[in-house]
Order: C-alpha cells, then structure tokens, then sequence
C-alpha cells in the first residue's frame, strides 16, 4: 500500500478529519491535574511541602535550592513511586440503560535516580525522574468501544534528566538554576466520537509510548533562613518546549474495519508553567511544620488537543478544545522525630479542579482535588537513610452533560492511592 489515500475518497477524508476534531483522548498523571501531588518520599509524607526545607534529591522537581542546605559531600538517591488509580465510567442511556465501564489501568510505576555533590558554597549534579506516568485501560468489550470489539486505551508518560547548580550565597540565602531535558511518550486506541473509526497508536509497552518527543525546560529557585526555626523558599519552573509528538499506528474505517496504516502526531503538548513559594517553621527540635502555595498555568498549555493523521496525503490536524483552568495548590505537612534518626509526616494536598465538565472524557479523568498523607523517615545510619509515603485520594465524580453526543450525559468517578519509596546513600 504505498498511497493509503488511494483507498479513501473525498467524502471519508471529510468525515475522518471531523472525527480528529471531536478527539478528546488525553490521557496523563492525574493528581494535581497532570501534575503528581509531591515528588519524593519526605515531600510526599509531608503533603507535597517542599519549598522551604531539605527534602534530599528530590529538590530537583521540587526547590532546587533546597539542595544547599546539606553537608558537604554526595548523595546518592534511589526513588520508586506507585500510582494506583481506580477509574469508572458509567452511561445512562434512554433505551439501553446505565452501562459501566472500570479501567484495568491501576498501577504505573515512575522510578528516579540521582547523584548530587556538594563542595563549599556550590552544589551540582545530575537527576532522572519519571514525571508522570498514567492511563486508563478499558478492554475491547466495554461499551465505550460501542460493540467494535477494538480497544480503548490510554498511556502517557514524561520524564526528565535533570542538572541543577545551586550557590550558597551567604548562610542565610541560597540561589540555583537547573536546565532539564525533557522527554515525553503517548498511547491511545479509542473509537471516534462520531464513531467513524478507531484511531490506534500504542507500543504495548508500559514504560514507553508509540508517539513520543523530546525538548527542554529550565527552572530557578531560592531559599532563605530568617532563622534557625524559620524559613522561605520560592521556585519557578518554565513550561516545556518539547517537539511534537510523533508515531505510527492505523486507523480503522466503520463499519468495514478496513485497517490503514497512519503516521500520528500530537502538537505542542507540552508540560505547564509553575511557580511557587513556601514557608517551614522548626517550631521544636522535634516538630516541623511546612506550607507551600504553588500555581500551575494550565489554561495556557491546555487550552486545545491537536491530533494530526496522515495517511499519505499529507497532514489532518484537528484541534479539540480543553480550556483548562489555571490551578492553585495548597501542600501542609507536618514531621515528628519519634527518636533521633526517625521521623513520623502527615500532610494534606487540596487542589482545585482544572478540568471543566464540560471536556471531562474518560480517558483523562484528571479531577483529584484532595490527597491525606502518611509517612515515615529513618536514618539508618553509616550514611544510609530510607523514606517511604502513602497518599490517599478521596473519590471524585464529576458528570459531563455531552459526554457521548448532545444530552448524554457520561459520569466519572476518579479515585488514587499513590506509594513511595527512597533510599539515599550520603559519603
């Protein structure tokens, strides 16, 4: 088949590039929209807390300057996070009645490594991190497949290699600067809307996805100690420039089910601008107490899906509005030492929903608003250390009135629990 659009004549092209136009398959780490609630095991603990007070390598998605609040010498950093949604669909439909829909999609794991040197009043280093990692999986026999016996899935996944030089300025204020590389991969296989076909690009692989690009993002922070018991730190994190995702994968006609081979991309699909500031009070030797604020500019990196297909005859690209809204999280956390080297955290994340209900589609149910935590820290000792966090999300149910065409409402219900672990190694 060397010209695939010798198959499809005028009237189908039209019809395909509606289709592309109504896609709203946006699949990604649900928590704090895209964005994960807290990144490390003591940040996790803690509620997502971070900015104002040493959270170990960790810094680096984090405050960056809090990496120079250490000791001189290396830190070695070993991360695994687990995410566990628990997602449905349900429809209620006038003559078939209420159909559900539960994703098997409901474990992704994101791991990290790092190594950070400190020496006098500069720190430097290097970090890999699994940003996001998340999906919905529903099968081929689930009704949103609408009986096709094709499947419908999603996957999405970022990641960063991360390099942050950090300088003491004096005892009291710390200033760094980080250049991430940012790389970020997408499955999906859903019918159309419309139900003129079933797009399909997905690598099967749960640590990759078929479409995949790469670029880059920059981020800043500072840290100052009023004094021994309080302290401010503030962060900025750039919005990505990452190049168009791009894979292969086929696109079913319907009825028919004749299958033609299809080159996708997605367009400028890029992480968001965030910024931040934070506050940590040393209200005793053994209790601590963090906030942070953090603004997320959804609305100006969600505001369209662009799907592109070409068949052979040049590039479709339809644009699916999001219109997300920006988002303001608040993180509170709290760490006890129970004993000297073992700490007890508790936190809360509440974040408000940037998703409006009226683009809400069950592949990309990002709708979490709240996150209890949990955690524990112990210095081994020798230099070894352990942390490990759970969070737990509350369900959320949102409704979409137009979710499968015009007064047919679609209800999500979206719940997580999220699992962390960290060793580090200092010498």
């Amino acid at each position: 088949m060397p010209h695939a659009r010798r198959f499809v004549h005028r009237p189908t092209r039209t019809a395909i590039a509606a289709a592309v136009i109504a896609l709203v398959a946006l699949p990604a780490a649900a928590t704090n929209g895209m964005n994960l609630e807290a990144y490390g095991a003591k940040a996790g603990g803690m509620g997502g807390a971070s900015f104002a007070h040493e959270n170990g390598n960790s810094a680096l998605m984090n405050n960056p300057a809090t990496l120079g609040l250490r000791q001189d010498g290396s830190n070695l950093g070993l991360g695994l996070t687990v995410l566990m949604p628990d997602v449905n669909t349900r429809m209620n439909h006038p003559q078939a009645g209420t159909m559900n829909a539960k994703s098997g999609g409901d474990a992704y794991y994101m791991p990290s490594l790092s190594l950070v040197r400190k020496s006098g009043k500069f720190t430097y280093g290097a970090g890999m991190l699994a940003q996001g990692g998340m999906g919905t999986e529903y099968g081929s026999n689930s009704f949103l497949s609408g009986g096709t016996g094709l499947p419908m899935r999603s996957e999405v996944g970022f990641g960063r290699l991360m390099f942050p030089l950090v300088y003491n300025v004096n005892d009291s204020f710390t200033v760094a600067g980080q250049i991430d590389y940012v790389w970020a991969s997408m499955d999906v296989q859903m019918v159309m809307p419309d139900g003129s076909g079933h797009a399909s690009f997905s690598d099967k692989n749960d640590f990759t996805g078929e479409a995949s690009g790469n670029g880059w993002a920059v981020k800043l922070g500072a840290h100052y100690k009023v004094s021994n018991a309080l302290a401010f730190g503030a962060t900025y994190h750039s919005k990505t420039d990452i190049g168009d995702l791009q894979g292969s994968g086929t696109f079913t006609m319907l009825p028919g089910g004749m299958q033609i081979p299809t080159q996708f991309k997605v367009v400028d699909f890029q992480w968001p601008e965030t910024y931040g500031v934070g506050v940590a009070w040393q209200a005793t030797p053994a209790f601590m107490l963090a906030a942070d604020i953090k603004h997320l500019a959804w609305s100006n990196s969600m505001k369209d899906f662009r799907l592109g297909m070409n068949m052979g005859g040049g590039w479709m690209v339809g644009a699916m509005p999001q219109n997300w809204k920006d988002q303001t999280v608040l993180m509170i956390g709290g760490q006890y030492m129970l004993a000297p080297g073992l700490a007890l955290r508790a936190g809360y994340n509440h974040a408000s929903n940037p998703v409006p209900d009226s683009t809400l589609n069950p592949l990309f149910p990002a709708t979490i608003e709240s996150h209890y935590t949990l955690g524990l820290g112990w210095n081994i000792g020798g230099g070894h250390s352990v942390a490990g966090s759970l969070a737990i999300a509350p369900k959320v149910t949102r409704t979409n009135p137009n979710m499968f065409g015009p007064g047919m409402a679609g209800t999500v219900s979206h719940s997580q629990k999220t699992l962390r672990i960290n060793y580090n190694y200092s010498f």
